[in-house]
């Protein structure tokens, strides 16, 4: 019965390790998407009986997982706020017109924010600031980012709480009988790390790092934004703003019953009034959409487009005020529930050769078309009587959810480019000091630990929903790389299942086994290099929680000090350079930068060989054995 067992645990051994080398394999020829790979694994142990469907999917209910999925919400709602682009701004100031200069000034800051909050979430929040950077400065953001993810994982030595690893292994150390890390004990380690890796990257920067534009997959290069579309229609010399005083004829009045396309040739764009918007406690000023139905009120601001003789007509028989527009007001045809897009005819539209007039647009869609482009020529007069032909784009305004609508619903138009995406900053324009107080409010909880981690981001997550820096739960959604999360969470068991099969114990007793003899120093080089081969294929929180107890026996057995043991495993954990799921700032470059996996094999192999070097001298110089 003992040799049945011993035989089964051989065969599941054997596995475990087939598994992993087919996985790393699959990785490293990229042909496979990453996120694919990993479940397939995952898969891989359920069937082989190594993991039970529980222990499988545990991934997916780690704090880890939860917390990066937060992080993408938090993340976003500095970008659609602009906070992004404004610290972008201030960076590209202070650096003047030196990419050098610029480059090492921003690992720095990376590494100081780091110190006080996890890698993870250090990217997340980072992440938008480098990308908006590198668009300012036209460079590719593959440039930036696989350094912002190294630099995070070094300021992981920067204090006790900067990395899970730390905290972990201070726990050991509590539970054995010895006194914890201090919160600022690694920090020597961490300023060395740091410096070198800086170091480093500015050498490599233009050699190693990718910087291919197109490898990117940011957005941002998409040109038909909103004001670009307001600049190419000349809509800001179009537009009038009238002012519905009291004792006008015109209140009370609904839009239908004034006729103002007939009997003016005018298009009313929205009605401009006071009001309060729902749970965002500021006053806010509520832009109606202009419709059949719309109801003029005093005091009311109407935004009318068309020629500036028949507006004056307009106003002067309903005894309106005539205002002046303030340059680029028409930009304030973009609003959070307000939008503009351009539409373009399928062949097969039935819009095609119908007029304006006849196609009922506004009642059918709820929107009003404002201008008619035909190959390149602008046609804002008289538009309902002109046939459409296949190749026009319509100029479309209204709410941006009729707008998202049209998108779905319609076989006869094409919307172009990306009016979600729009809407979503449109609804966030003015928040960025909400977005800044939410940041730093979720850095504060994590840095004094008042809650887990992973609840400190939901609050900062929930707080962008709740305040309108983000649309809506929708908004949410959409902004989180679940390929980043998927890979990272099916990661995971792949430490359990090398602690089952006893793959850990057999690896770590061969080091122990085969460095003894050369003291304490040989079985430290043997346990740090062990922690990093394997911290390079399962997360590092999973890689200290396993290597530590080793390292604590290894030193106990030595006669050595565990706590230069258990600093050389938290080091070790954060040298997480070589593989893109070596650590969950790796994975959420891979994809934002579009690298591929021998990115990460050719920048990270050198700097792990003279962070090696580096640590193997300093953690016995400032934690003696």
């Amino acid at each position: 019965m003992i040799n049945v067992r011993k035989e089964f645990l051989e065969v599941q051994l054997t596995l475990t390790f087939l598994i992993l080398g087919a996985t790393i394999f699959a990785f490293v020829t990229n042909k496979v998407r990453a996120d694919l790979v990993a479940i397939v694994s995952l898969l891989a142990f359920v069937i082989t009986d190594i993991l039970t469907p529980t222990e499988a999917l545990a991934g997916f209910s780690n704090s880890v997982v939860l917390m990066i999925a937060g992080l993408f919400v938090v993340g976003a709602g500095i970008l659609r706020t602009g906070l992004a682009g404004m610290a972008g701004r201030l960076l590209l100031k202070w650096s003047g017109d030196s990419e050098l200069k610029l480059f090492v000034l921003l690992l720095i800051i990376v590494g100081t924010v780091g110190a006080f909050m996890s890698n993870t979430g250090t990217v997340a929040l980072m992440m938008p600031i480098v990308v908006s950077i590198a668009i300012s400065m036209k460079e590719s953001p593959s440039k930036f980012l696989l350094p912002l993810s190294y630099v995070a994982s070094l300021s992981g030595l920067m204090t006790l709480i900067a990395s899970p690893t730390n905290l972990i292994v201070s726990q050991l150390l509590v539970d054995r009988g010895y006194n914890k890390l201090g919160f600022f004990e690694v920090t020597p380690i961490g300023i060395v790390g740091m410096i070198v890796g800086i170091l480093y990257l500015v050498l490599v920067r233009n050699i190693l790092l990718p910087n291919e534009k197109n490898r990117t997959q940011t957005k941002a290069d998409y040109k038909l934004s909103p004001k670009k579309i307001i600049k190419q229609y000349d809509l800001n010399n179009r537009l009038f703003k009238v002012f519905v005083p009291e004792g006008s004829p015109i209140i009370d009045a609904t839009l239908a019953e004034l006729k103002l396309p007939a009997k003016y040739m005018l298009c009313m764009m929205k009605i401009h009034r006071r009001s309060q918007e729902g749970i965002n406690f500021l006053p806010m000023t509520y832009q109606e959409m202009a419709g059949p139905t719309s109801v003029i009120h005093a005091k009311d601001e109407l935004y009318v487009q068309g020629e500036e003789e028949n507006i004056r007509r307009f106003a002067a028989e309903y005894s309106l005020e005539m205002q002046e527009l303030v340059e680029g007001e028409a930009d304030e045809l973009v609003s959070k529930h307000l939008g503009i897009a351009e539409v373009l005819l399928t062949p097969n539209s039935s819009f095609i050769n119908e007029t304006v007039s006849t196609l009922g647009f506004r009642e059918k869609y709820n929107l009003n078309i404002i201008g008619i482009n035909r190959r390149g020529g602008y046609k804002l007069q008289d538009m309902v009587k002109h046939k459409l032909k296949f190749g026009d784009a319509i100029l479309v305004q209204g709410s941006w959810d009729e707008i998202l609508l049209l998108a779905r619903e319609t076989q006869d138009v094409v919307v172009v480019g990306q009016p979600k995406e729009h809407a979503s900053v449109a609804a966030a324009t003015g928040k960025a000091g909400i977005a800044g107080v939410i940041m730093l409010l979720m850095i504060v909880l994590m840095a004094f630990e008042i809650f887990p981690a992973v609840i400190s981001v939901m609050i900062a997550a929930v707080l962008m929903i709740l305040t309108g820096c983000l649309r809506n739960m929708e908004d949410a959604y959409s902004n989180m790389n679940f390929e980043s999360i998927v890979l990272v969470a099916a990661m995971l068991p792949m430490a359990t299942a090398l602690e089952k099969t006893g793959g850990m114990v057999i690896l770590s007793d061969g080091i122990i086994n085969a460095l003894g003899d050369y003291g304490p120093y040989g079985v430290l080089v043997g346990v740090y290099i062990l922690t990093v081969i394997f911290g390079q294929f399962i997360s590092n929180t999973a890689t200290a929680v396993l290597f530590a107890p080793i390292a604590m026996n290894a030193a106990i057995a030595m006669e050595a000090s565990p706590t230069t043991f258990m600093i050389a495993v938290a080091v070790a954990a954060s040298m997480a350079f070589v593989t893109p799921i070596a650590s969950p700032t790796n994975a959420l470059v891979m994809t934002a930068g579009g690298y591929k996996f021998m990115d990460f094999v050719k920048i990270g192999i050198p700097l792990q060989i003279i962070m090696f070097i580096v640590m193997m001298l300093a953690i016995p110089f400032f934690f003696p054995f």
